[in-house]
């Protein structure tokens, strides 16, 4: 990085994390429903839904953004438990008509999507995003939209440098020693809200949730299973979210 940008990061970065509200690093207690999809938390913004805090923080990047000629706009943000259900029992469906087995079906789906009430979507911290000021391609979530001669190289590239500033941290990097679901450059978690449900979360226990929900599948999540994902599809992120 030449000095002229690193001064210019770094003085962002400073101002960024100084005007960040007070509010978004108390650790407040936080239902079980609210950690699974199932609270009723009160949602910021027009065309996403975050927590304040978040949505704060996302306004003042935005911002940001905006005076280099970058429109970053989310695509995906608050899920609730049946949103996710209803994504999981579609894929499933889909993979076992063509031919898949249950837990290989189960094994695509955790790919890319999690099963419900494992959603860091649920928290209203994360959200998946894109640019809105350039031709959209016709799958927006591809990783190589992201890299090379991508659409979103652009907003790749001023994402890195400035995301962490406003509080905003890549989730599932790409990092070949990583487990669990695949590198996913387009999507951010607002990380002094989130790690604090992270923190939460680890204190569930998601295998006794589940038994109540009729998803799926259901019978091949059995504890080693859940184990095993919790591991590496739950913890196994950017470390700077632990």
């Amino acid at each position: 990085m030449k000095r002229r940008q690193f001064i210019k990061a770094t003085t962002l970065s400073t101002l960024t994390l100084a005007t960040l509200p007070n509010f978004a690093f108390a650790k407040n207690t936080i239902s079980v429903q609210e950690l699974i999809g199932k609270g009723k938390p009160k949602l910021y913004g027009n065309g996403y839904a975050l927590r304040e805090a978040a949505h704060l923080a996302f306004l003042k990047m935005k911002t940001e953004a905006l005076k280099e000629g970058i429109h970053i706009q989310p695509v995906s943000s608050y899920r609730s438990f049946n949103h996710q259900k209803s994504i999981w029992q579609r894929k499933y469906k889909r993979y076992k008509s063509e031919g898949f087995t249950e837990t290989q079906s189960i094994q695509k789906i955790i790919n890319y999507s999690t099963i419900p009430g494992t959603s860091r979507h649920h928290w209203a911290t994360d959200i998946d995003i894109i640019d809105a000021n350039v031709p959209a391609p016709k799958n927006v979530l591809r990783e190589e939209n992201f890299h090379n001669n991508g659409a979103y190289v652009t907003l790749k590239k001023w994402m890195d440098t400035h995301a962490n500033a406003f509080g905003f941290y890549l989730v599932y990097t790409n990092d070949a020693d990583r487990k669990g679901f695949k590198y996913e450059p387009w999507h951010y978690s607002y990380k002094p809200l989130s790690q604090n449900f992270l923190n939460a979360y680890k204190k569930i226990n998601i295998q006794e949730i589940l038994k109540k929900e009729q998803l799926l599948g259901n019978e091949y999540l059995t504890q080693a299973f859940l184990e095993t994902y919790l591991k590496e599809n739950i913890l196994d992120i950017n470390p700077q979210l632990l």
